[in-house]
């Protein structure tokens, strides 16, 4: 699927992502305090740039890409020893900058690489 026009992702985080973004990484975060939930916490991180600006992952675009992903072991013992909770500081930190209007290009930038930061996880490839 092709990327959307800047257009259509700037209204759709005007009038959805800004205030849908912190309730799914809230959730997710939520969902990874279980072991059972786990995997569905990881993946609502993964989807936090289609959330918040209907970017979509290269994989899906160009599936070629997503040949430099880190194995699912790695990421999982990254996860576990830095991931779940560099994540949630770089999503608090990532909100709080949104806040303003000098911040919130690098808070949607930051937010925009929040699945790397969680678990090595390239969503753009």
């Amino acid at each position: 699927m092709a990327q959307r026009s800047v257009f259509v992702r700037a209204l759709w985080f005007l009038a959805i992502g800004w205030w849908a973004t912190p309730i799914v990484v809230n959730t997710a975060w939520l969902l990874n305090l279980t072991v059972v939930l786990l995997p569905i916490g990881i993946k609502l991180i993964n989807l936090v740039p289609t959330v918040l600006t209907l970017a979509e992952p290269r994989s899906l675009s160009e599936p070629e890409s997503s040949r430099g992903q880190s194995s699912l072991v790695v990421r999982g013992i990254y996860f576990l020893l830095v991931g779940w909770w560099l994540s949630l500081l770089w999503a608090n930190v990532a909100s709080a900058l949104a806040i303003t209007v000098v911040g919130l290009p690098v808070a949607i930038w930051m937010l925009n690489r929040l699945p790397y930061v969680t678990s090595l996880y390239r969503f753009h490839g």
